[in-house]
C-alpha cells in the first residue's frame, strides 16, 4: 500500500471515527474476538459430536470409504477448533509486550485457516450423514451442494463485497 493510502486511511480513521492506530487495532481486536465468540460454539460442538460417532452402535458398519471421510472430517474439525482458539492462547502469551498489531494480523490469518477447514468439515459432516441415510450419491450431492453454499457465502461473497478497497491497517 503506499504512503499516500495509508495516509488516507489514517485521515479517514482520524476524521471519521475519531480514532488513533492503536484504537483502530483495539477495535479490530475487539470485532475479531467477537466473530470468533460466534464461530467457536458451533466449531465445538461439531467437534464434540463427532468425537462420539465411533461409539455409536450403527459405526462399525461403516465401510472403509466412510471411514476414511470419518477422519478426514474428524481432523478437519479438529484442527478448525485449534486455529480458532489460537488466538487466545496467542494473546496471553504476548499479553502486555506492544505487540497488538502482529497479535490482530496473525489471529486474523489463524481465523481464515480455521473457517476454512470448518467448512471443509461441515461439508463431511453433510456428506457422511447424506451417504449413511440415503446412498451415497446423495452424500456426494449434499456435501457438495454444502460446499458450495460455504464457498460462496464464506469466500466469494466477501471477496466480492472487498472488491476496490484497501485494508486499513499494515501487516
Amino acid at each position: 500500500m503506499s504512503t499516500v493510502a495509508v495516509t488516507d486511511h489514517e485521515t479517514w480513521n482520524r476524521d471519521q471515527r475519531a480514532e488513533t492506530q492503536t484504537q483502530r487495532l483495539d477495535r479490530n481486536w475487539a470485532c475479531l474476538l467477537q466473530e470468533l465468540r460466534v464461530v467457536l460454539t458451533g466449531v465445538q460442538l461439531l467437534t464434540g459430536f463427532l468425537l462420539t460417532l465411533p461409539f455409536q452402535q450403527r459405526f462399525p458398519v461403516l465401510d472403509a470409504e466412510m471411514r476414511l471421510l470419518y477422519l478426514t472430517t474428524v481432523g478437519c474439525s479438529i484442527a478448525a477448533t485449534v486455529l480458532l482458539t489460537a488466538p487466545v492462547a496467542l494473546h496471553r502469551f504476548v499479553f502486555r509486550r506492544h505487540m497488538l498489531c502482529s497479535l490482530v494480523t496473525a489471529s486474523h490469518r489463524l481465523t481464515m485457516l480455521g473457517l476454512l477447514l470448518l467448512g471443509a468439515a461441515i461439508s463431511g459432516v453433510a456428506t457422511m450423514i447424506f451417504g449413511v441415510i440415503a446412498g451415497q450419491p446423495a452424500g456426494v450431492i449434499a456435501g457438495l451442494g454444502t460446499a458450495t453454499a460455504w464457498t460462496t457465502l464464506w469466500v466469494a461473497l466477501p471477496l466480492l463485497a472487498r472488491r476496490g478497497t484497501e485494508a486499513d491497517v499494515l501487516s
